[in-house]
């Protein structure tokens, strides 16, 4: 691509200038952030082990994925952009013959729809795949690695499945039975490591997809407390409030 600009620019005698970027721009910004997702699930080792709440970019870990979910909401009718994201745990329904979603992602009580295949057609109200990010309407919908990757939000809700779960004494452990992603799964039968060093990619892109926050809520109960481990306590007292 950089050769097509460069030929057409010389075609039509217009000097351009250019920029190495070192990364893309993630998380507003804050490598401090990035350095300690890619530290606590397993990426790369780097020197942020332990996330300060001092930082801007503000981290927190919820009780219940109905207390995520009132956050997201309660962000975006302050004004900012604002999604729920999730690992690939459960299944991805084609909608229903009304063009109404399944209520796929489901957590107890707790239900909601994944954001709508492409090229499926859907009921009034409902944005399409592609306009899941931008349409204000898409905060109703849970969306998948494939629809959210590429995107970034003011603030990101993240539901870890039990794909990929964190133990004492082992580390990172993925689990395919969990797993409804196909293509990821396919990759198990290259072994067990080779699914978890993706199912980890894929939550590194669900983490990385807000600008100003993230957000946690942890199906299992032992991963939660490592997270927890690794969040100094801050302003979880302060999420509370905001919502009562």
């Amino acid at each position: 691509h950089s050769d097509l600009i460069r030929s057409a620019a010389q075609k039509l005698g217009i000097p351009i200038k250019e920029y190495e970027l070192d990364a893309q721009f993630r998380a507003g910004g804050s490598d401090e952030y990035i350095s300690w997702v890619d530290n606590t699930i397993a990426i790369r080792r780097t020197e942020h082990v332990i996330w300060d709440p001092a930082e801007t970019f503000d981290v927190d870990v919820v009780d219940s994925p109905e207390e995520l979910r009132a956050l997201i909401q309660h962000k975006a009718s302050e004004g900012h952009t604002a999604r729920l994201v999730a690992g690939f745990c459960w299944p991805w329904s084609d909608p229903l013959p009304d063009g109404t979603l399944v209520d796929d992602v489901r957590i107890g009580s707790f239900a909601m729809p994944w954001n709508a295949k492409h090229d499926r057609r859907t009921a009034h109200g409902i944005p399409k795949a592609d306009l899941w990010a931008t349409d204000p309407d898409g905060i109703h919908q849970i969306g998948c690695v494939y629809t959210a990757q590429g995107f970034e939000f003011d603030y990101v809700g993240v539901i870890f499945g039990r794909d990929l779960v964190y133990r004492f004494g082992e580390g990172w452990v993925g689990d395919p039975s969990r797993s409804h992603d196909t293509v990821v799964k396919r990759a198990a039968k290259q072994g067990i490591h080779e699914f978890t060093r993706l199912v980890k990619q894929t939550y590194r892109v669900l983490m990385t997809r807000g600008l100003k926050g993230a957000y946690f809520y942890f199906e299992d109960d032992q991963t939660r407390d490592f997270i927890m481990s690794r969040i100094e306590k801050g302003s979880i007292e302060e999420v509370g409030s905001a919502l009562r």
